[in-house]
């Protein structure tokens, strides 16, 4: 049930549901052109994450790995400093921008009977586009938080309204942050 018109999130079922959190690494905070909105992606991560964990709600965080700019085990790989998974949290390593390809992504959320994905994180043109299409043509149901998502490119406004129009055409679901609650 929706139940945005009166400012409460949407209840979701925490049995059903996991929080993906894509690639939000320090090196991706230290481009030449900052993250677009870099606080309020922050703010509305540690809000579902804190949502997720009162109900017992799987997160899953995904880090990416490349020979450039987030080589394995360097500062610029570890995620961002104010994201502090809890020892019940998974983090899966990647190397392509779609977090189900050569991971063990798909077998973690199979195991705990997760059909539907809730995607947070970075870069929407990149590995959230990627992650979310990758989750649809295995048959997950995805929601796309609208302002959960962003970019370091000086067209992050563009490309984020862009892309939710895209993944939304391609039955992605888009919900505000404030409109996800897990119970």
């Amino acid at each position: 049930m929706n139940t945005s018109q009166t400012n409460q999130p949407e209840t979701l079922n925490p049995n059903q549901f996991a929080l993906l959190i894509i690639d939000v690494q320090q090196g991706l905070f230290r481009k030449s052109t900052p993250v677009y909105m870099a606080e309020e992606l922050l703010h509305n991560i540690h809000t579902l994450v804190n949502r997720a964990h009162l109900a017992e709600v799987p997160v899953f965080y995904v880090q990416h790995s490349d020979q450039k700019a987030l080589v394995k085990d360097s500062q610029d790989w570890q995620l961002h400093s104010d994201l502090h998974p809890s020892a019940v949290d998974k983090i899966i390593h990647k190397k392509h921008g779609n977090a189900f390809e050569d991971t063990i992504l798909s077998q973690e959320l199979n195991s705990r009977n997760i059909d539907t994905l809730v995607v947070m994180g970075l870069v929407t043109h990149g590995c959230v586009r990627a992650t979310c299409t990758g989750a649809k043509n295995l048959g997950y149901r995805v929601i796309l938080v609208k302002d959960g998502h962003s970019s370091y490119s000086k067209q992050a406004a563009q490309l984020i309204e862009e892309w939710n129009q895209k993944l939304s055409n391609d039955n992605v679901e888009l919900k505000l942050a404030a409109e996800i609650g897990f119970d």
